[in-house]
């Protein structure tokens, strides 16, 4: 099913409920969903793909969204296996499609995906710099060891959407039903918290923009009550 962010903006993530340990260590006893999310404007742009266990589904749900459109950037916040796995297939079926990510992610692509050419396929952005799909602009900012060398998050100028990249995650599918803060808190302590000081650096520039929705990697899409979520972190 595909729901809306907003008029423009799409969550085409999927839900694993058959994985037992998340990262091969952490219990997820009601699984966990990988966030990706479309925006469709002049140019389109997909936010993240998922892990490859799950790309048939989400492949097949982009394409719905799409509705016979062609992206033309793939923004890449975070290059963990979990959330870019589907990277150098959506490239080999859009070849003409741009690869957007920081510079230090553009560095180590190819050690991910072996004998896969990105040499005229990324964008390394650093932080301040904008990407205009249209009416959206996307403003980048980097998030170093949130929770690996080499994340970025994005703004969204006109929605006034953060892609949040791991921060704001939590344990569990969308498809089941259950309070936040519980699966958030340990998700923060196992994957985020032991770097409190990057993660403290990125709530500082987020303090700074006039914030309406948190589009996290994983978890919840966060729209209401901002300041609770915040305070939390």
């Amino acid at each position: 099913m595909i729901t809306n962010v907003t008029e423009t903006i799409k969550y085409i993530g999927v839900d694993d409920t058959t994985i037992d340990l998340f990262e091969s260590q952490y219990i997820i006893p009601n699984g966990i969903s990988y966030n990706s999310y479309l925006i469709l404007d002049e140019k389109v742009a997909v936010m993240d793909t998922v892990d490859a266990r799950k790309y048939d589904e989400w492949h097949e749900k982009l394409l719905a969204a799409l509705d016979g459109r062609t992206p033309d950037y793939l923004v890449v916040h975070h290059l963990e296996p979990d959330h870019a796995g589907g990277v150098a297939a959506l490239l080999a079926e859009f070849p003409q499609m741009k690869i957007v990510a920081s510079a230090r992610a553009v560095q180590m692509m190819p050690q991910f995906f072996e004998g896969v050419d990105f040499s005229q396929s990324t964008i390394a952005v650093k932080e301040g710099d904008r990407l205009s799909l249209g009416t959206h602009t996307l403003h980048f900012m980097m998030a170093p060891m949130v929770h690996w060398p080499e994340v970025m998050v994005s703004y969204d100028e006109c929605s006034k959407v953060v892609f949040s990249a791991d921060a704001f995650g939590k344990f569990g599918a969308l498809s089941h039903d259950e309070e936040w803060a519980c699966e958030a808190r340990r998700y923060y302590f196992n994957i985020c918290g032991k770097y409190g000081v990057p993660v403290q650096a990125l709530l500082k520039k987020l303090a700074a923009l006039d914030v309406a929705q948190i589009c996290p990697l994983h978890g919840l899409i966060l729209s209401e009550n901002l300041g609770y979520y915040i305070g939390l972190y």
